[in-house]
């Protein structure tokens, strides 16, 4: 399934570059679904880590403890976001933009002045981070005793999650998806569950659970560079133009109030409706917020695999390829996250169960929040479209639009309704900021996600529903362990089964036969 071979010659990355995208009627589909299986791999471990770690809180030092953990831990990831100055995906983009176009021997120059650009304004921040720790504490009614050192733990993150970003952006713009997944996906959140169980050891607090995190992104970090060196260690290093860090940090300007505010328009809505509501009733939000975003789980795993071919299709005007992509690859993306869907819609309860008693009741909250995932997902890669082609003043005025509307109806519905007002802001803030996308990326590009085949998908999404909420009913006095494995299991099959006989085309069953094969033989 590798994009990677075992040779690190330059013109065999070169090769390798060129040799996944052919003419052949499979070609392009066939490449990015071989390493989008390898990014869901390791998503997958990420939700089922992050997810067991949020439980082991919750379970060990309660729901109010979730909630303050996750205040700081995604504010440090946030914050790294915005101080990474956009050279996460400037690198992507970069790379593979100039090792497409032949020259190679740029990309070692440019990672070292993006990660010079990155290093330099999250040291910076982090700083300013650990001084202000107490005036945060205070900002997100988080006790100053418990707080100030929650926050200090925070910034000593924040530099290592920009960082090691920047060096898997490297890796991603060759098209290697392997570090990303072992790194990011994979290693981080499993670190960061091993170091916090050992702090554990020595003091069983919310300061050492975020220290634990922390620590966690320095290990990420000093492995994403050591792949980076190993995957570029045979190219020539030619000297960068004079023009090279002045391009990167245009590139990178708009980036960094966007990035900040891509983050924020997942967590906008918790920071506020944390000043109306318990830290318990925050917990179980968080739990929610966490369960929605699995959603996306396809989405993610596509656009990492995604970008560096839109980035390089563009630059060399391949545009009906380039749309005939994104049309194809959103729908695998729907296909692939509507049994989600349908699981966290039929059994909300049983799902939020797994972190504690008491978690059901952000059902409501939610099935609200699911809206807002949804569109994400049925919108596909709109925004790395944007980015990959350059539109990087766009992608903020987006964003800043996008965060007004969040943080307006945040305060306008959390006061009344609650979690479930927070819930509200941001589905509505997702379905309003996807739908401005589309259009810019029609406007610029001229491609959009949509065709008839996207019909077919109802077929199993309608079966595979019915069998669920039939299962659930069926069990609705049964233990909620029993209730969620059984409706989900007996669901699932159903909808894949359908989806295999009458949910794709023929050409795309073909391209599953093509990547399943090797991984049979493999097997075997």
């Amino acid at each position: 399934m590798g994009l990677d071979t075992s040779s690190n010659e330059p013109s065999g990355i070169r090769a390798r570059f060129r040799s996944v995208l052919p003419s052949d009627r499979f070609g392009d589909q066939l490449a990015i679904l071989s390493g989008t299986s390898q990014n869901i791999a390791g998503l997958a471990i990420y939700v089922v880590v992050s997810l067991g770690t949020n439980v082991l809180i919750s379970r060990v030092l309660g729901a109010s403890a979730l909630g303050v953990v996750t205040l700081a831990t995604q504010f440090a990831f946030v914050a790294g976001a915005a101080t990474r100055f956009g050279m996460d995906a400037a690198t992507v983009r970069q790379v593979a933009i100039d090792v497409g176009g032949g020259r190679a021997e740029r990309i070692r120059s440019v990672m070292t002045r993006a990660a010079a650009i990155a290093g330099s304004a999250s040291v910076l921040a982090g700083l300013l981070v650990f001084l202000g720790a107490g005036i945060l504490a205070k900002t997100f009614s988080v006790p100053t005793s418990q707080g100030r050192g929650v926050f200090q733990a925070a910034a000593l993150a924040l530099p290592f999650v920009s960082l090691c970003q920047v060096y898997l952006g490297g890796t991603q713009g060759l098209k290697i998806m392997r570090y990303t997944v072992g790194i990011f996906w994979a290693g981080q959140p499993a670190a960061w569950i091993v170091l916090m169980a050992l702090g554990w050891i020595a003091a069983r607090t919310l300061g050492m659970s975020v220290l634990a995190y922390a620590l966690s992104w320095v290990v990420a970090t000093a492995a994403a560079w050591f792949a980076w060196e190993r995957s570029t260690r045979s190219f020539e290093r030619a000297r960068g133009d004079a023009g090279e860090t002045r391009a990167l940090v245009r590139y990178g300007v708009p980036r960094v109030p966007a990035a900040l505010l891509a983050q924020l328009l997942f967590w906008t809505d918790f920071f506020v409706v944390s000043r109306y509501v318990t830290k318990a009733d925050l917990g179980v939000y968080a739990a929610a917020v966490r369960v929605a975003q699995a959603l996306v789980l396809f989405l993610i795993a596509v656009n990492y695999m995604f970008s560096p071919f839109v980035a390089d299709l563009h630059a060399r005007g391949e545009r009906e390829r380039l749309d005939g992509l994104y049309k194809t690859l959103t729908r695998w993306m729907v296909a692939g996250s509507l049994p989600i869907l349908l699981v966290l819609l039929i059994l909300p309860g049983p799902v939020l169960s797994v972190f504690g008693g008491r978690f059901a009741t952000g059902a409501a909250a939610l099935r609200i929040l699911l809206i807002g995932q949804s569109v994400n997902v049925a919108t596909g890669s709109v925004g790395y479209i944007l980015l990959m082609v350059g539109r990087t003043g766009w992608d903020l005025a987006v964003y800043a639009g996008s965060f007004l509307l969040d943080l307006g109806a945040a305060f306008l519905l959390a006061p009344h309704l609650h979690t479930n007002g927070a819930a509200i802001a941001q589905a509505l803030t997702l379905s309003a900021s996807n739908a401005v996308r589309l259009y810019l990326v029609w406007r610029f590009v001229h491609i959009q996600p949509f065709n008839r085949k996207y019909a077919r998908l109802a077929i199993p999404a309608i079966a595979g529903g019915l069998v669920m909420l039939g299962t659930h009913l069926a069990l609705r006095h049964a233990s909620w362990p029993v209730d969620l494995a059984a409706s989900a299991a007996l669901g699932g099959v159903v909808y894949g089964t359908v989806l295999l006989a009458a949910g794709l085309t023929p050409t795309e069953r073909a391209t599953l036969r093509r990547v399943a094969g090797p991984a049979r033989r493999r097997a075997l």
